[in-house]
């Protein structure tokens, strides 16, 4: 028998906050997020970080161990993407990227009233399912 899928949450923060939400995610001004992300044991991990840490990686430890190394650094090189997910945040759970379905549901139920308001644009769940993630472009393949 397999596994369940795990899961993923991502929200999008207001632009005006994303980056107080970088660099200090215990502001008060993001209240309640802070205190939502303290009752799941959570925390944000902003994409356009997540994808420069990886890019780094690769350039420090060789581009040939990192199969995304390529698609990633131009991601981030893209001033148009570089907007877009320096607003974008993946909810770590207790340290991991993906988690059981009952925590994600917990999790996007005490989120779900902050989206659309003065913190929250949107919120996304996403799923281990391959068939649901995006592939690489064929360019990029090896």
């Amino acid at each position: 028998m397999s596994e369940p899928w795990r899961y993923q949450v991502r929200v999008e923060i207001q632009e005006e906050l994303a980056e107080l939400a970088r660099r200090n995610p215990d502001n008060p001004g993001l209240a309640p997020l802070p205190a939502i992300l303290k009752t799941h044991r959570a925390t944000l991990k902003c994409q356009y970080d997540a994808f420069a840490d990886y890019v780094a990686a690769a350039e420090r430890d060789g581009a040939e161990h990192y199969p995304l190394y390529e698609w990633t650094k131009d991601t981030i090189e893209d001033p148009v993407k570089e907007q877009k997910y320096l607003k974008s945040f993946t909810l770590y759970v207790a340290g991991e990227q993906l988690y059981p379905k009952e925590q994600a549901d917990a999790l996007e139920a005490d989120l779900r009233p902050l989206v659309g308001g003065r913190i929250l644009t949107r919120m996304a769940r996403l799923d281990s399912n391959p068939a649901n993630n995006p592939q690489m472009p064929a360019r990029y393949r090896r």
